[in-house]
């Protein structure tokens, strides 16, 4: 009696039918994320155009006047419009990266080793305001912060400060931009943190004591090096969105705390020149990416010392 034979389909042919699953989500990636880039650019060059049936054509004119302005060296640096507005947004994005970093880690640091058991409860209450809208909570910040607002009127009524006198700065001022988004992103930058942190072999930190180390020095040489991935991860976290905002500044910042992203938005929604406003787009598409290799890279390299 034969043993019937039995089709075994070839390692070749599977991982051929295998690979055609990768297909619909590649195609959903390159439809949302690079086809909007690649639109920006054919702007950016005027191969496309806001205004229906209008003459085209390639042109680098749009760069052109971004980079060089009507000279023939480059402008980054020197006194143009849209360089310093490049220059105080990444100044105030990198300043509340920084601090929200600082403010973050020690947070971070008592969610890991000292909360215990209540560090998920603390962890949810910590993240629960943020389960709101982003500009609704950014509106509230508007309202105490304004002249007639929560923080002068309490400071009227406790006699702080002469009635109907109020504190400008706390207002439409790089303070008021710096200080709704570093409460904006605070728990955010924290949450990487704590992921480190919690999962750190606590056996290292006791091996650093038993070896004489005091908590400061097992601080700064056990647990900081081993922490860095984190820090570093949630320092990009907040830093690359905040380079690009333009809801801050416009509800809580003034004409001082114009940023980039607002220059962008008022090209597309005010001046109606959406292709310098590609220009701009790209330009800060760029530098993100370049922030991301950057970091990235320093990133995987503390990983790698962590893992080793």
């Amino acid at each position: 009696m034969t043993t019937p034979s039995v089709r075994v389909p070839s390692l070749t042919r599977w991982r051929l039918g295998r690979s055609w699953l990768v297909v619909p989500p590649l195609i959903y990636v390159l439809a949302l994320l690079v086809g909007p880039i690649v639109l920006i650019g054919m702007y950016s060059v005027n191969l496309l155009s806001e205004f229906p049936g209008a003459t085209t054509s390639f042109s680098g004119s749009n760069w052109h006047q971004f980079l060089y302005g009507s000279t023939n060296h480059l402008l980054i640096g020197d006194n143009n419009a849209f360089w310093q507005t490049f220059q105080h947004s990444m100044l105030i994005t990198l300043t509340v990266s920084v601090t929200t970093v600082l403010a973050g880690y020690p947070l971070a640091y008592y969610l890991a080793f000292v909360a215990r058991r209540r560090r998920y409860v603390l962890l949810m209450a910590m993240l629960a305001p943020f389960f709101t809208s982003y500009l609704l909570r950014v509106i509230a910040w508007e309202i105490m912060l304004n002249n007639n607002g929560v923080i002068n009127s309490a400071l009227w009524e406790l006699h702080l400060e002469p009635r109907g006198h109020a504190i400008s700065w706390l207002i439409y001022s790089n303070f008021s931009v710096g200080l709704v988004l570093f409460y904006s992103w605070v728990p955010f930058v924290a949450l990487p943190m704590f992921v480190v942190l919690e999962n750190m072999d606590t056996r290292v930190v006791e091996a650093a004591y038993d070896l004489g180390a005091g908590r400061i020095s097992a601080f700064l040489r056990v647990i900081l090096p081993l922490s860095l991935p984190g820090v570093i991860a949630g320092f990009v976290f907040v830093l690359i969105p905040t380079t690009g905002e333009f809801i801050t500044p416009l509800l809580v910042g003034g004409t001082n705390s114009y940023m980039f992203g607002n220059a962008i938005q008022d090209f597309f929604t005010s001046t109606l020149d959406w292709n310098y406003g590609a220009v701009l787009a790209l330009w800060l598409v760029g530098v993100v990416v370049v922030m991301m290799a950057v970091f990235g890279r320093f990133l995987t390299t503390d990983l790698r010392r962590a893992e080793g």
